[in-house]
């Protein structure tokens, strides 16, 4: 024990004996945790000193310390003279909705089909089915997609023309973008997303349903009485998950699926921040919209976890 503790109170000395114990005995864990802080902080919070470039007029050759103060004058011009900003909101609320009303439920209810299958190897292979489209780019599944929309030749319209019908150009009208956005995010995610949820649904004690079935329940009352309240938690943590990114469609969906001609409906935040950031020098504009989309997120996710935590008893924290 050196001079430092020793002259810190009672209290202090049992927490540094403590920290250092503690530290001592999962050194390696530590270890491993600290590749992932260090990402974090690289990656994730230290790239938040760019925000400053929000409130500049940014320029590449003065560099950002060296750019001139606007202020809010970027959020002004966002807000009041710029045209396109409430269609690109307008547009990611009602893709991001759709997905939260329609996409969230998906994997929630695959997961609980799954837990019903009675056969290991038939179970597994539904599993690793399920899995496959997750670990395919959106450049590739997008192209996929394309396909099998595409009017003279994909196989949705050859269904289509088979039972009598015109063919439909799908990639082409408006009606149907954001149709294709929320189901094609469901083909390809909803099975990786049944990971956490089956997770759960194992964790649940099989004595529990060994008495409702001693009871007389059915398969669909232990579903309803058992395996849903089982996962609540984790379906309370989600949900508060994907509320938090509600204004964050997904750049790379967007971007492969939406062309010119359907940007009336189809053009988010990201991909306009993309659009007017990179592709037109707008940085400064870029990184208001992108200040904006994050602190519209951090506000929802905290009403929301406010809202669960006080009629639910659920939160994140």
């Amino acid at each position: 024990m050196d001079d430092r503790e020793i002259s810190l109170p009672l209290w202090k000395r049992k927490s540094v004996r403590m920290f250092r114990r503690n530290l001592n005995r999962d050194k390696y864990l530590y270890a491993m945790i600290s590749i992932g802080l260090v990402f974090m902080f690289l990656f994730r919070y230290l790239p938040m000193g760019g925000l400053v470039i929000a409130f500049k007029q940014y320029s590449l050759r003065r560099g950002i310390m060296g750019s001139s103060w606007v202020g809010l004058e970027n959020f002004q011009f966002i807000f009041t003279h710029n045209p396109d900003f409430p269609r690109i909101v307008r547009n990611t609320l009602k893709i991001s909705l759709l997905r939260l009303i329609i996409g969230f439920p998906a994997p929630i209810i695959l997961a609980l089909m799954i837990n019903e299958v009675r056969g290991a190897k038939f179970k597994k292979f539904i599993q690793t089915s399920v899995y496959l489209p997750y670990f395919v780019s959106w450049v590739v599944f997008g192209g996929i997609v394309i396909q099998f929309l595409n009017p003279s030749t994909g196989i949705v319209n050859k269904l289509i023309v088979a039972l009598g019908h015109e063919a439909i150009p799908f990639m082409q009208e408006e009606k149907y973008f954001k149709a294709i956005v929320v189901l094609s995010d469901i083909w390809k995610n909803a099975g990786w997303g049944t990971i956490l949820y089956i997770s759960a649904l194992t964790s649940i004690d099989q004595e529990i349903y060994d008495a409702a079935k001693i009871d007389g329940a059915g398969r669909f009352q232990t579903i309803l009485h058992i395996s849903i309240p089982g996962i609540s938690s984790t379906v309370v943590v989600l949900l508060l998950l994907q509320i938090g990114s509600i204004m964050d469609v997904g750049f790379e969906q967007i971007y492969v699926l939406c062309r010119p001609i359907l940007y009336g409906v189809g053009d988010v935040i990201s991909t306009y921040v993309y659009r007017v950031g990179v592709g037109g020098g707008q940085f400064s504009m870029a990184a208001a919209v992108g200040l904006f989309q994050s602190l519209i997120g951090l506000i929802l996710i905290v009403l929301a976890n406010y809202i669960c935590r006080k009629f639910f008893e659920r939160s994140l924290w």
